[in-house]
């Protein structure tokens, strides 16, 4: 292949990083809509209506350990990191290595830990990182379009990783994640927020026993 056509070839990835670059982390929540669909589930990121409401629960005065599935770009990582106390630590995790590798480049709190890997390693991943249980896990992945078996695997996991008293955060845009939290937690509270694209189900579901 001539130097020529070996420009022509490489242009059009010259045009895709400058789009991307001149969207910031628009560009890159696009592009890991558009390579994983069925992992990401949406196209817009969370409003700061969903992500104040989600977050209204939680203990932060005792809240030493967060865990978030599918971060994405970010949009809850700093406001939980605006929250957590100066001890805690909050570990994202994601298949995608788009999302962690921008995330690694573009957060540089030192509580902040971006894992790629699967959710329902989740046990091995807190331990990794030397602690037992997590306070809290938050979720928007897709349960209802993820892998057979995966989903469920998800939900086991993270009952067994939360501490008694703690809770996992689900915000979705079926009701149907509430099928797979309710196999494991007992009390399950819910709410809708109207002002996110789409429409977003909410649960929190507390571990109160063991």
């Amino acid at each position: 292949m001539s130097s020529t056509e070996l420009a022509r070839e490489a242009l059009p990835q010259r045009i895709k990083r400058k789009v991307k670059n001149a969207l910031g982390p628009w560009g890159v929540f696009l592009e890991g809509f558009i390579r994983h669909p069925v992992m990401v589930g949406s196209i817009v990121p969370s409003s700061r209506f969903t992500i104040r409401k989600m977050l209204a629960p939680v203990d932060w005065d005792n809240c030493k350990l967060f865990v978030e599935y599918g971060p994405g770009v970010g949009t809850f990582c700093q406001p939980v990191l605006d929250r957590l106390r100066r001890d805690g630590t909050l570990i994202v995790i994601d298949t995608n290595p788009d999302f962690i590798d921008y995330l690694r480049r573009t957060i540089t709190d030192s509580r902040f830990i971006a894992v790629l890997g699967s959710a329902a390693d989740v046990e091995d991943i807190v331990r990794a990182h030397g602690h037992e249980k997590a306070d809290y896990v938050l979720s928007g992945l897709p349960f209802s379009t993820l892998p057979d078996g995966v989903g469920p695997a998800i939900a086991s996991a993270t009952y067994r990783v939360i501490r008694k008293g703690g809770a996992f955060l689900v915000y979705q845009f079926t009701p149907r994640a509430r099928d797979f939290m309710a196999r494991h937690f007992l009390r399950i509270d819910h709410k809708m927020e109207m002002i996110n694209v789409p429409p977003c189900f909410m649960y929190w579901g507390w571990k109160d026993e063991d």
